[in-house]
């Protein structure tokens, strides 16, 4: 780590799991304190990634419910299926 200040953390774990993870660090040749970083590491960038669309799905969700604006299903399916054909097509317009 990079000038970065750490600090001890105990967790509780099961024997089994522990037992995993130190198989698991050994046969990566690491360690398993490597190994649960990475985990705890990886585990919050997913869910923060996951929250962010999260928090995006309840805004545009507030703001159709303010505004009405949307495209049908049919004008976003025709919209991706042209994408999908490799046109450079600009997404429909939102509409009451």
């Amino acid at each position: 780590m990079t000038g970065v200040a750490t600090r001890p953390i105990a967790i509780k774990i099961d024997q089994d799991t522990r037992n995993r993870v130190k198989r698991l660090a050994e046969a990566r040749h690491r360690t398993s304190h490597w190994l649960m970083r990475e985990a705890i590491s990886q585990y919050v960038e997913r869910e923060e990634k996951r929250e962010t669309f999260r928090q995006a799905g309840i805004q545009a969700w507030n703001e159709y419910q303010a505004n009405g604006l949307h495209v049908t299903l049919e004008e976003a399916d025709a919209w991706l299926a042209k994408l999908e054909d490799g046109q450079d097509v600009e997404p429909p317009e939102c509409h009451v």
